[in-house]
């Protein structure tokens, strides 16, 4: 069973960590810092994510399944990284759920902290993982249409 992801002291402590890291490019080179507008504020809301890249496409992944962050991103249809001095804004599309499996096998081998939180294992059936897909959000990474990115 898939443990569920909480906020806590514990867990807001560590995303700090992994900020200050990433705004100095320290880490691995997948972690970015992720903004998006509150979907009812509209004030900037920022937090570490991870990022899949296959050589030809990014996506960005959710493991905790849908937080503030998949709501926001839903809600602005962009969201701007930053990693050690670079930002770039991006369109970020929610891909369906049946395509989302290569890139949730990618980011389990990447990304082991996280794994506790997933169902599946690398022997996992595909009938499997597109069920846990249901609850991992995989967004689509591209240029905005005014070119920045």
């Amino acid at each position: 069973m898939a443990k569920a992801y909480r906020t806590s002291t514990g867990s807001r402590l560590v995303n700090g960590a992994f900020s200050v890291l990433v705004r100095f490019g320290l880490g691995k080179d997948y972690r970015y810092i992720l903004t998006a507008p509150g979907r009812t504020t509209g004030l900037p809301r920022s937090c570490p994510v991870d990022v899949m890249d296959d050589g030809q496409q990014r996506w960005l992944v959710a493991p905790y399944g849908v937080t503030n962050w998949v709501r926001n991103a839903r809600a602005a249809g962009q969201v701007t990284l930053r990693r050690a001095g670079r930002r770039e804004t991006l369109r970020a599309t929610e891909v369906p759920a049946a395509d989302r499996v290569p890139v949730l096998r990618q980011y389990w081998r990447e990304v082991p902290v996280t794994r506790k939180f997933f169902g599946t294992t690398p022997a996992s059936s595909d009938e499997l993982w597109a069920t846990e897909a249901q609850r991992h959000p995989v967004f689509r990474l591209a240029a905005t249409p005014d070119g920045q990115s």
